[in-house]
This record gives structure tokens, C-alpha cells and sequence, in this order.
């Protein structure tokens, strides 16, 4: 696609169809990414037929902010999902948050259905489990998953167990309708998100109806289930055993838009919305290939993310890209091909992807990388500055809770949070994508670095207007005691009396 065509094909309004594939895993889980079980045929098969992205960053390395971010286009801090309650927390969506998506942010759902789309959310919701927070009411046509994570199970008494949903209203929960069984890690979900997947599309083409699926499921994120036909098949244990179970999904959704000849009317995208959670592994966490640490942290382990394009006819075959991508683009790089426009009236921090996938430009933009309220570290070309460093605190590790397991680098994984801000840390990922070798402070190329990182920062800051932060009060009363639809199963809780507080976030 040469750049008159391209400008062309974009000034028409398309109805190119979009799936999105968000899970939990890290950058080493695959085998296109090197990972050598080579235990995922079929994402590999999708990267060899469309792009690997060796680049490519979450906005967050927790799983609810980056969520907000894929949906909104904007950072966490200006979409509302960070805390102030503490200097560079990590803040996220259990039961008990008080806030979620805010009414005033733009979701891509919501877009998409002004040029004739309907949307669906398979999986994992995570931006608010109250009634206002619905993604029905963010664009959504239908549901089919959870507000939150599959944690539990949990005694309906202190804690209720998570709801799940079709459309407007529960219809079980898990553990007690959804079974997962703890000690083996059974669960049939995945098989249930994939003929949900598999009948969408299907509705959808025989309506002649272009459509965005958003399918976010929650798998291999601890505790870490797959269905009895893939138990015991991988040679990484449990957490392999789920991943080969979505790989296969994945496969089979991408052999039914073939199937109906749609694929080539169809972009899929692949990504995670933050790093292996080393803290869970080896039997419950993913690998994170040679980069340092993992979730939570925003060390490269903790935010760079697997990603693969794929648009059969369209994006040439076995295409690797070494541009700096986000989720966030996937907000613009939607609407592009849409043929609609970004929001003019907020920032917008995702760019456009489609130069770099479909004519293979390099796109210069930096990456910056949050911790809550905190812009933590910023990379521009091939360096990464470091303006604070925290892995996580000297009273959590002492109870092992540990997010860089086996990696620690002096001065830079450190468990009180360090600030550098006059001093940044600089690395080369291109020699250095382990961050274990911070350049000499009083060297030219540090000092040439860091005039042009220094630049970029300012500006950055300048523009930064942080939206109202939804993580900061917690209130057991809020959790998911009565949702609707639970008097029709006879599974409405009473909730205790309301007592909003502070939420507290260790990390």
C-alpha cells in the first residue's frame, strides 16, 4: 500500500471489522517471541501471516489501568484510573473500589457505534463493577464475563463471589455456578469465552454488521485455570497448559473468519495488558523473555507486551516492526479504520499505527511509563531514562511477595522508591534490553541522551492535565453483593452497611 493509495483507502469510510485478543501473559510466552517449548502453534502462525511488534508497551504494568487506556486512548493518570492516596502506586479495580470508568471519557465502543458497529466484551470488564460503570453503558451492545478477576472462592459473607454476566444482568457466579476447581485448575471458561467469540462473529456476518470484539480473558492470570482436554499437555506446567488452551482458542477464531470470508475485511490485534506476573511463577506466572522483572513494576518486564497484527491481503506476511507501539494506539488505529477521527477535544496519547503496519515506516514517539500518580520512566529511541526506581517495599519482600524474582540489579531494582530525577538512569535497550548496565553519567553519549529525552519530558509535563483519580476509596458495601438480575436466581447478598475509607495500596 503505497502512501497515495493509503491516504485514499483512509479518506473513504470503511467498515473494517476488529477483534482484540487482551490477555495476561508475558512478552516470553511465545514461541515467535522465542519462548522454547514452542507450545503456541497458532499465535505463531498468526505472526508469521501478519506483524510481530518487538516494541510494544502497555500504559500500565497493572491490568485495570491498561485496560482503560486500550479503551480511551489516554493515559491512565488522564483517564482517572491512579491513586493519590500514595506516591507511585499501583491501583487497580478490586470489589470493593468506589470509582470506575468516568462518564466524561470517550471509549472506543462508543465511536465505533456512531459508524454502524456493534460491539461485544467477552471476559474480563475491570473498570468499575457498579451499576454506572456497566460497559453497556460505554458503548458496549453485549456482555458476555465478569467485572472482575476470578478470585475466590469466597464465602458470601465477607466476601462476595464474582458475578458473571450476560448483557444487563448476572447469571452466576464463579465457583458456585462457573466452576473452577483450585487444586487442579479446571475450569471450562475459556471454552465458554470461545463459542461466545465464535457465535458473535457469526451473528454478526450473516447481518452483514461490521463489528469490534474486545475479547479479555482472564485465564492465565493466577489462579490460573484450562478445561480438562489441556490439563497436563504442556511441559510448563498448569500456566503452559493454559496458554496452549488459548492459543488453540485464538486459532479457531481465526479459522472461523477465514471460514466465512471475512478475514480479509477483519484486523486482529494480539497483545497483554502488562508483563508476567513473576510473583506467580513458575506454576501460576508466565516468562517475560530477557527482560528485567515483571508486573507491576515498570522495569521493560513489567510493560512491554507481545503484540501481533494480522489482516490477511492487507499486511504483508511475516512482517516484524521495531515501532514503539502502545495500546493505546489500538484506540486510533481503530477509529483510522473506521473512518473516524479522534476526539479534538481532550488528548489523545495513542497514534495511529497503520503507516508503520501497512508501508513499515518508524513513527518517532516516546514512551512513557506510570506507576500511579508518577511518570516513573520515559523511553525515546533506544534509550529508556529512569527518573524513580521501586520494585516493590523491604515490608512486602519480607513476606515474599517479590516482582523480580532472581533479578537483582544493584541501585536499580530497588525496594524503597528511589528518585533520579536529577540524575536520570539511562540504558540502551538495543545493548541493553535487561536493564542491568545504566551508562556512565559522565559520558557524551549520556549526556547527548538525556539533552533529547530532557526535551521530550517538558513537554510532556507541560501538557499533562490529570483527570479525576477513580482508585482512591474503597467501601465494602459497594462489592458484588446484589447485582442485577441476582432476585431471578435467588443469589442477591445483603451488603453491610456503607463505611467508605481510603484505599490502601502496598505496591
Amino acid at each position: 500500500v503505497g502512501p497515495e493509495a493509503l491516504s485514499l483507502w483512509k479518506s473513504k469510510s470503511t467498515f473494517t471489522s476488529f477483534g482484540v485478543f487482551f490477555l495476561q501473559m508475558g512478552w516470553g510466552d511465545l514461541g515467535a517471541f522465542g519462548e522454547p517449548s514452542k507450545e503456541t502453534p497458532n499465535l505463531d502462525q498468526m505472526a508469521s501471516e501478519g506483524m510481530l511488534f518487538l516494541d510494544f508497551y502497555t500504559a500500565n504494568p497493572l491490568c485495570s489501568p491498561s485496560r482503560a487506556a486500550l479503551l480511551t486512548g489516554r493515559l491512565p493518570v488522564r483517564n482517572g484510573f491512579y491513586t493519590t492516596n500514595a506516591h507511585a502506586r499501583n491501583a487497580y479495580t478490586p470489589q470493593d473500589i468506589v470509582g470506575g470508568i468516568a462518564d466524561s471519557e470517550l471509549l472506543l465502543p462508543e465511536l465505533l457505534k456512531k459508524a454502524g458497529y456493534i460491539n461485544k466484551i467477552i471476559g474480563k470488564w475491570h473498570l468499575g463493577h457498579r451499576l454506572q460503570f456497566h460497559p453497556l453503558k460505554h458503548g458496549f451492545d453485549e456482555w458476555f464475563g465478569s467485572p472482575n478477576c476470578h478470585f475466590g472462592p469466597f464465602d458470601n459473607r465477607a466476601l462476595p463471589n464474582i458475578p458473571v454476566y450476560r448483557d444487563w444482568e448476572m447469571i452466576g457466579r464463579y465457583y458456585e455456578d462457573f466452576k473452577i476447581d483450585r487444586k487442579t485448575g479446571e475450569a471450562n471458561l475459556t471454552q465458554i469465552y470461545l463459542q461466545e467469540a465464535l457465535d458473535f462473529i457469526s451473528k454478526q456476518q450473516g447481518s452483514q454488521q461490521p463489528f469490534f470484539l474486545y475479547w479479555a480473558i482472564d485465564a492465565t492470570h493466577a489462579p490460573v485455570y484450562a478445561s480438562k482436554q489441556f490439563l497436563g499437555t504442556s511441559q510448563r506446567g498448569l500456566y503452559g497448559d493454559a496458554v496452549r488452551e488459548i492459543d488453540d482458542s485464538i486459532g479457531k477464531i481465526l479459522k472461523h473468519l477465514q471460514k466465512l470470508g471475512i478475514s480479509e475485511k477483519t484486523f486482529v490485534f494480539f497483545t497483554s495488558d502488562n508483563g508476567a506476573a513473576l510473583i506467580s511463577a513458575p506454576k501460576q506466572g508466565g516468562s517475560n523473555g530477557r527482560f528485567l522483572c515483571g508486573k507491576q513494576t515498570t522495569f521493560e518486564g513489567g510493560m512491554r507486551a507481545p503484540a501481533i497484527a494480522w489482516w490477511p491481503g492487507h499486511i504483508p506476511a511475516g512482517g516484524v516492526s521495531h515501532q514503539l507501539g502502545s495500546v493505546m494506539d489500538l484506540f486510533t488505529t481503530s477509529l483510522s479504520l473506521a473512518g473516524l477521527q479522534p476526539p479534538s477535544d481532550r488528548q489523545i496519547d495513542g497514534i495511529d499505527l497503520l503507516p508503520a503496519i501497512l508501508q513499515g515506516k518508524l513513527i518517532d514517539r516516546p514512551i512513557f511509563y506510570y506507576r500511579g500518580n508518577e511518570m516513573m520512566a520515559v523511553r525515546v529511541g533506544l534509550y529508556k531514562a529512569h527518573y524513580w526506581t521501586w520494585s516493590n517495599s523491604w515490608e512486602e519482600y519480607s513476606k515474599g511477595i517479590d516482582f523480580c524474582p532472581g533479578q537483582n540489579v544493584s541501585g536499580v531494582t530497588t525496594h524503597t522508591l528511589e528518585e533520579h530525577t536529577t540524575l536520570p538512569l539511562l540504558f540502551h535497550l538495543g545493548m541493553d534490553p535487561g536493564e542491568k548496565y545504566p551508562l556512565s553519567f559522565p559520558s557524551d553519549e549520556y549526556q547527548r541522551a538525556m539533552e533529547r529525552i530532557s526535551v521530550v519530558v517538558q513537554q510532556h509535563k507541560m501538557t499533562m492535565v490529570p483527570g479525576e483519580p477513580q482508585l482512591n476509596v474503597c467501601d465494602k458495601a459497594v462489592m458484588n453483593w446484589s447485582p442485577p438480575g441476582c432476585e431471578k436466581l435467588g443469589k442477591c447478598l445483603k451488603p453491610p452497611k456503607s463505611d467508605p475509607k481510603k484505599c490502601f495500596w502496598p505496591h
